[in-house]
Formats: C-alpha cells, structure tokens, sequence
C-alpha cells in the first residue's frame, strides 16, 4: 500500500506520523484548529482522570491469588486523595497502623528476604491497574531462575517511591523494588515506572535509587524493562550499591543486528575495553 503524498505546504506531516507528540497541529488563521484543541482537550481530561482515579487493589490482590502469589495491603500516611497531591511528604511514609501491621508481619516470618515488591498507585492508578501484573509475570520468570527469595507483594495505597525503602527496611530486605504509576502526559496517562534500591532504609535520596520509566505497552516492553531490572539487581547485589554509581549497560539485542551480534553496553557510555 503507498504511503499518501506528503503536503508540500506541511513538511511536519511525515515526522507526525513517527510520534504521539503535539507537532504538526496545524493553524486556522492564528489559532489551532478545532480538531487539535479537542484532541488536547481530550488528552487533558485522560491525564486528569488518571491521576484522580480510584486504585483498585481488591482487584489486583484477587489477580495475585489466582497466581498463588500472597500480597498485603498497606497505606500511606496521606488519608485521602487531596492530602496526598497536597503533601507529597505523607506518600512517603507509612501509616501508622501500617507500619505495625508490617512490623507485625516481620516477627511472625522471621527471616530476612532478598526481594520485596512494592507496587503503588502513585499518580496514575491506571498505569499500575493495565502493567503490574502482566510485567510481575515476565520479572517473576527470571526472579525464579536467580533463586532469589521474595517477599509478598506489598500494596500501599497513596504510596510514593520513598515508602518502598520504608518497607525494606522493615523487612530486612537486601532489596526493593517499587512499581508505580507516573505523572501523566498528554499522550501517555498510564506510563509505569520502576524504582529500585539495594539496602532499602528511611531516608535515601533518589540519588540511591534506579529509575527505568515508560513500561507500557506504546513505550518500554515488558520483557525489555525486565531485562533492565534483572540486569540492575545482579550488579547490586555484585557490587553493594544502587544509584548514581550503578549505570545500566544491560546487553540488548536489536532489530537491526545480525542474530549473532550483541549491542554492547549502553550507547551512551565509552564502549567496554577489550
């Protein structure tokens, strides 16, 4: 099928194509068109819901134990959704009865883990509703094939990514990882994103943790944003740390190389020496 001829007046229209970004959007005189407004409009309005929408954890939890996977439902020390967007402090920490009730937890299964998930509505509990459980089933895979031991996954409602290195600690756990929902943009209301940290405690910046965003199915694949993680906690179990001192130059293959040839290393870094 050919492609339809490029607008000579609207070079822009072959870039658009290529990208859910706002370019190309057209003007009526000196304003956009009715179209683009709607369609911005509309992106708005998706974004907004997102990060107002309710987290379904009964939903998730029941996904869990049909996976034969126990899980445990925590809560942030923001009591609602205003105080949470309001006080980003409070997403940080554990309630009260929470933390007991993790406490709790803890002396009832002594034994310190080597992995605790956490996942979090942060703010898109769209993201964590579509991706959580079909990226954990991909990660869980290659979990198993390292022996690691895990935790159940923790559910924190009103979480942000700090209140994962409250849980590790409070787990004795060598590592955390957070799923998330990120911020929305305007076309793209239900990115994931994934913190991780080696040695979990209260009080670390994110300069100790891994950042891999955008896991969704129009961003960064399931199996790839795995890869990545397995590829962090090998080399922070290795190496004892997480952060700004562990870069990510996890070996991935690509569609343009021979089936033999590996990219190495990260692209953006000095190639490894021989």
């Amino acid at each position: 099928m050919e492609k339809p001829p490029v607008d000579p007046q609207n070079p822009w229209l072959e870039l658009r194509r290529l990208t859910p970004a706002r370019i190309a959007l057209g003007r009526t005189g000196t304003s956009m068109p009715t179209s683009a407004q709607l369609d911005f409009q509309l992106a708005h309005a998706q974004a907004r819901d997102a990060v107002h929408l309710p987290f379904d954890h009964a939903g998730i939890r029941t996904q869990l134990d049909q996976r034969a996977r126990q899980s445990l439902l925590l809560r942030s020390a923001a009591t609602d959704r205003n105080s949470y967007l309001q006080r980003p402090d409070l997403g940080r920490k554990l309630s009260d009865q929470s933390a007991q009730t993790l406490r709790e937890y803890a002396q009832a299964n002594r034994g310190a883990v080597d992995l605790v998930i956490v996942v979090a509505d942060g703010l898109s509990a769209l993201a964590v509703h579509r991706h959580t459980l079909p990226f954990l089933e991909r990660m869980e895979e290659q979990i198993q094939a390292e022996g690691w031991s895990v935790s159940p996954v923790i559910l924190v409602e009103q979480g942000r990514v700090a209140v994962g290195d409250e849980i590790g600690e409070l787990l004795g756990a060598k590592m955390v990882v957070i799923l998330i929902g990120e911020r929305p943009g305007l076309s793209s209301p239900d990115s994931l994103g994934l913190y991780f940290t080696y040695n979990p405690k209260v009080g670390l910046t994110d300069a100790y943790r891994n950042c891999i965003s955008n896991v969704r199915l129009e961003g960064l694949s399931y199996g790839m944003a795995a890869h990545r993680l397995l590829y962090l906690m090998r080399e922070a179990c290795r190496r004892q740390l997480s952060g700004v001192n562990l870069k990510d130059e996890a070996q991935v293959h690509t569609l343009e190389a021979d089936a033999d040839v590996e990219m190495k290393g990260n692209f953006l870094l000095s190639p490894p020496e021989a």
